[in-house]
């Protein structure tokens, strides 16, 4: 592996300059990629820095010779490493990105604090509240891959999604989904399937992609004012408090929810549809 000093691992970097010679396509993109895949495991440093040991560099040689040389995909790879040691991450949670190698379980929305009522009075009425959250809960990991499909080209995502080459380029030029780079390829991900049936849905109603920039920007704008809230957890530095962020986060996601859900339906009353 080469001196490190007194480090017996090495960083994504390393990893990447040992196996330019051998692999010349490879980047730290997908090296990342395929971490994401559940092909890769590598521990993390308290600050979320990965750390590379000599069986991780080995798997990962052995996967890139499997590509370069079988042509294998991700999935009869990742059964050919074993499931006892990979799980899927189709099957698995994996970490919230920069975290530590401890998986990140989202916290569960509560129903909320119960409410309790005094007896009623004699001639009073008491109108017992029902619980507000009616919306299910949002996770922050990556939706499951549509029946069994690892990534797509942009001609399978049209044909899967159906849409056109043209909405589907409008897509990527509104900033609603992109696609990655791997190994000279452009594929995307299950992210990207995801918002193209969701465009493609909308569509029918014709909802176009121009139209949905504006949930793209609520978003955006949500996420600036949680990540006020999680920065003091996150400047902590140490792994207990990076999960603490992570669930905070996620209660924070699934309360925004509900009140878009909540606002939502009080307009629709609005329009006098009953």
């Amino acid at each position: 592996m080469g001196e490190q000093g007194e480090r017996d691992h090495l960083s994504i970097g390393e990893v990447l300059s040992l196996l330019k010679d051998d692999f010349p396509e490879v980047t730290i993109s997908k090296i990342r990629f395929l971490e994401s895949q559940g092909l890769l495991d590598p521990e993390r440093t308290p600050s979320g820095y990965r750390k590379f040991y000599e069986p991780d560099v080995e798997r990962l040689r052995w996967i890139l010779q499997q590509q370069r040389e079988n042509f294998l995909p991700l999935k009869v790879i990742r059964g050919r490493l074993g499931a006892e040691q990979v799980e899927s991450p189709a099957d698995d949670q994996p970490p919230v990105e920069g975290s530590s190698s401890e998986p990140v379980e989202p916290a569960q929305p509560s129903a909320g604090p119960e409410l309790t009522e005094p007896e009623p009075s004699a001639g009073r009425t008491v109108r017992r509240r029902t619980p507000v959250r009616e919306s299910p809960a949002v996770s922050l990991l990556p939706p499951p891959r549509p029946q069994g499909e690892e990534n797509m080209t942009f001609e399978e995502l049209c044909e899967f999604a159906g849409l056109s080459p043209e909405r589907l380029r409008e897509l990527e030029r509104f900033g609603l989904l992109s696609a990655r780079s791997v190994a000279g390829g452009t594929y995307y991900d299950s992210e990207a399937i995801a918002m193209a049936r969701i465009a493609s849905a909308f569509e029918t109603h014709g909802v176009e992609p121009r139209h949905l920039k504006m949930y793209k920007s609520t978003a955006e704008r949500e996420i600036t004012l949680f990540e006020q809230v999680v920065t003091p957890l996150l400047k902590q530095r140490n792994p207990r408090s990076r999960r603490q962020a992570a669930q905070t986060l996620t209660e924070l996601v699934n309360l925004a929810h509900e009140l878009r859900a909540l606002l939502m339906r009080q307009a629709v009353e609005d329009l006098g549809l009953d």
